[in-house]
């Protein structure tokens, strides 16, 4: 076993909250790591709409989730938090000392004296496309996430769903790709209705083609996908040629571990008291899209307010014997230092 890191504040979950947390907690001079079960810090802001614009973050008109990740790594850079990827948390325990040990799946230790949980909707897997033999392709030519738009440039693209991740990829790659399909398995969308009407004009207008129905099977040459075989609902088998499938039928959010944790869940998210956003064990916070309360808004800029007073009950909760001071980025010397910045000068 790993010796365990010993930590202030461990957060789980490297979303915009998660990342707005460590910001926080830096302000009130505590360190933090950091774990995720993704590869990428993000969240759901990499994982679903990465290029989609954002337009409802305070004081920016519009940004991607990207350019948001992005932005929020660079604020948090003087607190120096380390990052733990690929691993999801699989025991939390309280020890007799009153701090947390806490174990990955990569049998990573941490020995914490707060916990934050900012896992958004808590670990979350692609729903896949059941079909014997397709997994061969995963990640070569079969996708549930578009991590390199680059390199679709003049495929055959079949994209597969209704939402938005599925129009909005329609509508990015044609023009790119050599051919754009988009497949559903009816003829409405839960897309945004300007992106649907856009799809059926350049179905129109040849410029793609929209089939409805389902995918039922698939060809193979040389261990290379080669065409896609699809069922309408008059049970007839159309053919076509595909480089690559992107597969967008949502994600299926699972607690994982944390519901075994003894926290207080309800409807599978983690209840709070709405002063500090500590759980029903002290010393452990819940915010964003992982916690319940009375008038709980699943907003980003809603996480980015539970952060703050979280950050600010953990530190009485950290220093009972201090006064905590609320002090403003402004005009503090002592932020200042923190954040490596020289004081404004007003005139």
């Amino acid at each position: 076993m790993q010796t365990p890191i010993e930590t202030d504040a461990v957060i789980i979950g490297a979303g915009p909250v998660g990342l707005f947390q460590v910001f926080e907690l830096g302000l009130l001079d505590i360190k933090a790591q950091v774990i995720d079960s993704l590869p990428e810090v993000g969240g759901q802001c990499i994982e679903l709409y990465p290029d989609k614009p954002i337009y409802d973050i305070p004081a920016i008109p519009v940004c991607t989730g990207r350019e948001l990740t992005n932005n929020l790594l660079k604020q948090i850079a003087p607190f120096n938090a380390q990052f733990h990827l690929g691993q999801e948390v699989s025991t939390l325990e309280r020890q007799a000392d009153d701090r947390f040990l806490i174990t990955t799946s990569t049998e990573q230790r941490f020995l914490a004296r707060t916990v934050f949980i900012a896992a958004g909707v808590g670990a979350f897997q692609p729903r896949t496309l059941k079909l014997d033999g397709l997994e061969a392709f995963e990640d070569s030519q079969v996708f549930y996430r578009v991590k390199n738009p680059e390199q679709f440039s003049s495929k055959h693209i079949v994209i597969c769903g209704g939402g938005d991740s599925a129009l909005d990829w329609v509508l990015f790659f044609v023009g790119k790709a050599a051919s754009v399909t988009l497949i559903h398995r009816r003829d409405e969308f839960k897309a945004a209705p300007q992106s649907v009407a856009k799809m059926r004009a350049l179905c129109e207008a040849g410029e793609m083609q929209l089939i409805i129905g389902q995918i039922t099977g698939f060809n193979a040459v040389d261990q290379q996908l080669t065409e896609i075989a699809v069922t309408n609902i008059d049970g007839e088998v159309q053919t076509i040629t595909a480089d690559a499938l992107l597969l967008f039928y949502g994600l299926s959010p699972k607690l994982g571990p944390i519901a075994e944790w003894g926290l207080d869940i309800d409807r599978k998210q983690i209840t709070v008291d709405t002063a500090c956003f500590q759980t029903s064990e002290s010393g452990i916070y819940a915010v964003g899209d992982i916690n319940i309360y009375p008038g709980k808004k699943k907003l980003i800029l809603s996480g980015f307010h539970e952060a703050a007073l979280a950050a600010f009950a953990a530190a009485a909760y950290l220093h009972p014997e201090k006064q905590i001071q609320l002090q403003y980025t402004t005009t503090s010397p002592k932020l200042h230092k923190a954040l490596g910045v020289s004081p404004a000068t007003f005139e």
